[in-house]
């Protein structure tokens, strides 16, 4: 059983929580042919309109084999059994910027009637999903966002802002305020890496961090061996290190198995945003002291109910549209079309038993 309610977040005083671009930070500023949420192809909505049944809704990953999108593509695709629809998830083994181009031209042949994607480019996969809308077919990005005018909707995980900026703060606290830090990110492209690292280094020009220093952002693409062997790289070849940030669950699980067993557990704190199933183990043998993350199981949830309501008509992806989430309660769209799932969890030895995802 997975739980919906979250602990928010510590942030800073004057931390503002204005609702930001999304994960993926393509957002701002940038207006769709509705005026609202994305899309080149306005859309038309009927708030009384029924969800359609046997909708045919792919799920398409950054990358397949990644144990948090399974995650989050399992519960979408739970989400459109229940809306006796057919879901599937489908993707690339590798999380290259052009890896998803193929898959979404084939589900547009396939004639499917939404696709629900984590972009690992906002602008490479941006010419093949206006050509899915072109077409009639429903475009959602969740966690990591497409460029705006190539989907309607962008299921966010949470406030950007929020995250990336409470990910300084949890550092800071580890690490007492002081020393040398650097990130461990996905890839250099990940919109949604980018947006929060960029929250990171404003906050970090805060007063308050004046004497933490970013040295270096390594980047994993996403993959185990090479998030493992860039965290050793960090440890060796930066011996001063104090902690790392790695926003990404592939990153922080890498980190954790690398720092467990070297010299430097103990010395160096990590944190940063992975699964309590994955980080349990080093959280219990004191190589990680907090870190955080949403319910991934529940932004795929909300990303195949916002999928068929847009591909039955019920909503566009207009600033103020409102649809229900099955179990998840009520959910109105923002600017630009973004719907925020809600703010993490900090998980830490008293309370990640409690979890189980």
């Amino acid at each position: 059983m997975f739980r919906s309610n979250r602990l928010m977040w510590t942030l800073s005083a004057g931390l503002a929580l204005t609702l930001v671009a999304g994960c993926g930070g393509t957002t701002k500023g940038s207006d769709a042919a509705s005026g609202d949420g994305g899309g080149s192809t306005a859309r038309k909505a009927d708030p009384n309109a029924t969800v359609k049944e046997g909708l045919k809704i792919a799920f398409l990953p950054k990358e397949i084999d990644n144990p948090y999108e399974v995650l989050v593509d399992k519960g979408g695709v739970d989400a459109v059994k229940e809306l006796k629809g057919d879901g599937k998830e489908v993707g690339p083994s590798d999380a290259s910027a052009s890896s998803q181009v193929s898959y979404i031209n084939t589900l547009i042949q396939q004639k499917n009637d939404a696709i629900v994607i984590a972009a690992n480019d906002p602008n490479a996969v941006a010419p093949a999903l206006k050509d899915a809308m072109s077409k009639g077919i429903a475009v959602v990005t969740y966690d990591s966002d497409a460029a705006t005018d190539a989907r309607q909707i962008f299921v966010n995980q949470a406030n950007s802002e929020e995250i990336g900026r409470s990910q300084v703060k949890m550092v800071s606290d580890q690490i007492g305020g002081s020393g040398k830090i650097a990130i461990l990110s996905a890839t250099p492209n990940a919109t949604n890496q980018n947006t929060w690292i960029g929250f990171m280094q404003d906050e970090l020009k805060k007063p308050a961090y004046a004497n933490i220093q970013l040295v270096k952002i390594a980047y994993g693409d996403d993959d185990d061996q090479k998030s493992f062997q860039e965290a050793q790289g960090l440890l060796q070849s930066i011996p001063d290190l104090k902690g790392i940030i790695a926003p990404t669950t592939v990153g922080i699980s890498a980190a954790a198995r690398y720092l467990s067993s070297s010299p430097y557990k103990g010395k160096v704190k990590l944190t940063g945003l992975g699964t309590p199933n994955q980080m349990r183990e080093f959280v219990k043998d004191g190589t990680v002291t907090e870190f955080a993350l949403w319910n991934p199981v529940e932004l795929g949830y909300l990303a195949g109910y916002a999928a068929a309501s847009l591909a039955s008509g019920q909503i566009s992806g207009k600033e103020g549209e409102k649809f229900k989430a099955g179990k998840l309660g009520e959910y109105t769209i923002g600017k630009n079309g973004e719907i925020i799932l809600g703010p993490p969890t900090k998980f830490n030895k008293d309370n990640i038993d409690n979890f189980d995802f």
